[in-house]
């Protein structure tokens, strides 16, 4: 059985007018009949706002996450266990007959349950599925009929219920375990492209989700801002680099000054950690700490 969430505030989102143009176009978009597609890199926080936006439908959400191993069934349903029916004939004491029947019982998947309820599907991270196995869901985007397998008895197709609405997220496609969508799917959503937040918003999320001073959360950011313009990576920081460097410091309970020597160390760990495959060794890591020294000179 699915877990059907009913979507809750979140205390701590940020809603800077770079947000608020985001949730506008997103509940335009599905509230006009089309499913909502956030794409961007990790970090962009297409989750945060794809879970904010079904919040504000105001309808039960169902929750489900890409996964290569996924087939039609983990979306759409099957069967599933075993029903037992027991029939004691004891007529005759001394005779004790039992007649048992078992047999596989239907139950809904995801989709399936999001479909026929008029919940909001939040399909997380779709393309790490197979395209194959999303298929199922061409028809239910555009002709508004979810097919359902031979194995079921009575109902062949559910019509969606005009309440249901969609909400998918994905990385992109150069990113590892990620499969490229087919054309006839990503043609049936609106996509908005996420990127890197701009520096007010990024602030106040680093403010938002650490606790720490708004000073503290404007040197953080700035840091790794100048670092992110500077090149030096295999990927890009995002605003989880600024959150988690500021949660430490919080812990800690140092200042995100030049004077600190735990704060540069611990943006030297977590940038190196955040933005190669491997780490870096002698003279590349001593590079990166000076790029570091630099922009905490600069900015702290």
């Amino acid at each position: 059985m699915k877990s059907v969430i009913i979507p809750q505030p979140r205390p701590d989102f940020v809603e800077t007018a770079y947000m608020e143009d985001l949730i506008k176009r997103g509940l335009t978009y599905i509230k006009a009949g089309y499913p909502l597609h956030l794409r961007g890199p990790a970090g962009t926080g297409k989750t945060t706002l794809a879970m904010h936006i079904a919040y504000l439908l105001g309808r039960p959400l169902v929750w489900t996450h890409g996964n290569a191993d996924f087939t039609p069934t983990d979306l759409v349903g099957g069967l599933y266990g075993y029903r037992e029916k027991r029939l004691v004939d004891n007529y005759i004491h001394s005779v004790k007959k039992t007649e048992i029947a078992t047999y596989l019982h239907w139950a809904d998947g995801c989709v399936t349950e999001a479909v026929r309820n008029g919940y909001t599907l939040i399909y997380d991270e779709f393309t790490r599925s197979k395209p194959e196995t999303n298929n199922i869901l061409l028809s239910v985007l555009e002709e508004k009929i979810l097919e359902l397998p031979n194995v079921t008895r009575g109902e062949k197709h559910i019509r969606v219920h005009p309440n249901f609405a969609a909400i998918f997220t994905s990385n992109p496609e150069e990113y590892a375990g990620v499969y490229k969508s087919q054309d006839a799917l990503r043609d049936r959503m609106i996509t908005i492209d996420l990127d890197f937040f701009d520096e007010e918003t990024e602030i106040a999320v680093t403010q938002s989700k650490s606790g720490i001073s708004r000073e503290n959360a404007e040197r953080i950011v700035r840091v790794i801002r100048g670092f992110r313009k500077k090149g030096e990576y295999e990927f890009a920081p995002t605003i989880r680099s600024c959150i988690i460097i500021a949660k430490v410091l919080q812990v800690q309970g140092v200042e995100a000054v030049k004077e600190e020597p735990f704060f540069q160390q611990v943006c030297l760990d977590v940038l190196v950690s955040e933005t190669n495959r491997v780490d870096l060794k002698g003279s590349q890591r001593a590079k990166v700490n000076k790029i570091i020294t630099e922009l905490i000179g600069t900015y702290c």
